[in-house]
C-alpha cells in the first residue's frame, strides 16, 4: 500500500506539472484514466479576473459555485439547498474550450464519482490516524480504498456544470478557460452505503487486538468532519 501512495503522488506531480500550466493555488488531483481533475479546497479566482461566464458575458456565477469559491466544498454544503447533501466539485482548465466541454460532457457518475468519493474516504482515515493508516488499521484501510475506488454510489447527481473565462494572468500567458462539474449524494445515503461496506469488510480482514481497537474507534467517528 505504502508503494501504491509513492506512485500516486509521483503521479500527482506529474500530472500538475505538465497538464495544469498556470493553476496557481489549486488543490488537485488526477483521476485515473480520464484527466479529471478534482479540487478539494477555495481556490483563489479573483471575480475581477472573470471576462465571460457559461451565462454570458459579465460575472454571472451560480450560487453553489460563489460558495464555493469564496469558502469551499463545505460553505456549499451549508447552504440551504444542500445541507442534507455531500458536495463535490470537480474540475478542469486549458485554453481549449472545445476539448474541455468534451470532458465535462462524458464525465460519468458511475466511473468518476468512485473517486471523488474513494480520496474523501482516504482522507478521513489519515485526519484520524496518529500513525501511517496501513499500521494502524492493517489491511482495513487498504481495502476500504480498493472497495470505495470501485463501486457505484447509488444516488449520486450531476447537478451543473459551469464554465468561466479569464483573463490572462500575465503577459506571458493567454485566455484560459475553467469547467467546474458540481455533483451531490444524500448524507444518509452515503453514510449507510459506507456503513455496511465498512461492517463487511471488518468481518472479512484479519486485524490484531489494537488494529480492531482502532477500527472500531474509527466506525464509531468516521463521519465527524466527513
Amino acid at each position: 500500500m505504502k508503494r501504491e501512495i509513492y506512485a500516486l503522488l509521483y503521479l500527482i506531480a506529474a500530472v500538475l506539472l505538465f497538464s495544469c500550466r498556470g493553476q496557481g493555488n489549486y488543490a488537485t488531483f488526477p483521476v485515473p484514466n480520464t484527466g479529471t481533475l478534482a479540487i478539494d479546497e477555495p481556490s483563489v479566482i479573483g471575480e475581477l479576473n472573470i471576462i465571460e461566464t457559461k451565462n454570458g458575458y459579465g460575472r454571472n456565477l451560480p450560487l453553489w459555485l460563489r460558495a464555493f469559491l469564496s469558502g469551499g466544498f463545505r460553505v456549499v454544503e451549508n447552504l440551504q439547498d444542500y445541507n442534507d447533501k455531500y458536495v463535490f466539485i470537480t474540475l478542469n482548465r486549458g485554453d481549449n474550450f472545445a476539448a474541455l466541454s468534451k470532458w465535462a460532457e462524458y464525465f460519468g457518475i458511475n466511473q468518476d464519482f468512485a473517486v471523488l468519493a474513494s480520496t474523501r474516504i482516504e482522507r478521513r482515515f489519515y485526519l484520524t490516524s496518529s500513525i501511517y493508516p496501513d499500521d494502524e488499521y492493517g489491511r482495513f484501510f487498504e481495502t476500504v480504498i480498493k472497495n470505495a475506488n470501485s463501486v457505484e454510489y447509488p444516488g449520486a447527481v450531476k447537478e451543473d456544470t459551469f464554465w468561466i473565462r479569464l483573463r490572462p494572468e500575465n503577459e506571458d500567458t493567454t485566455e484560459s478557460y475553467v469547467f467546474f462539474i458540481f455533483t451531490t449524494i444524500d448524507k444518509i445515503n452515503m453514510q449507510t452505503f459506507i456503513r455496511n461496506m465498512m461492517e463487511q469488510i471488518s468481518s472479512d480482514v484479519t486485524a490484531n487486538a489494537n488494529q480492531t481497537i482502532a477500527i472500531n474507534r474509527l466506525r464509531q467517528t468516521f463521519f465527524e468532519g466527513f
